[in-house]
């Protein structure tokens, strides 16, 4: 489990999302809904470049297409990347 409650059985969702929103609150941090930690998880993982069939298995995503028809937005990056290593080859 993931999350579970202070004795180890498995944690109501209701008390999940409580504990998320006070942590928020106390940081001071700007509110977000908690699926957004799972997108914000799947970009930063892809920014740094991580291969997307790791991505897909970490999501439990049954289609590699849904991890990256879900997360493309983050591909322009990777595909200026590529170029840039293609350019530097070719200059060698």
């Amino acid at each position: 489990m993931i999350f579970c409650s202070e004795i180890g059985t498995p944690i109501e969702t209701s008390n999940l999302l409580k504990k998320f929103y006070k942590l928020i609150k106390k940081g001071e941090l700007e509110k977000v809904n908690f699926h957004a930690l799972r997108h914000t998880y799947a970009t930063r993982l892809l920014e740094a470049n991580e291969h997307p069939k790791v991505v897909q298995e970490l999501l439990g995503h049954s289609d590699i297409s849904l991890t990256l028809n879900t997360y493309s937005h983050v591909m322009p990056e990777l595909k200026r990347a590529a170029a840039d290593k293609v350019y530097e080859f070719l200059l060698i």
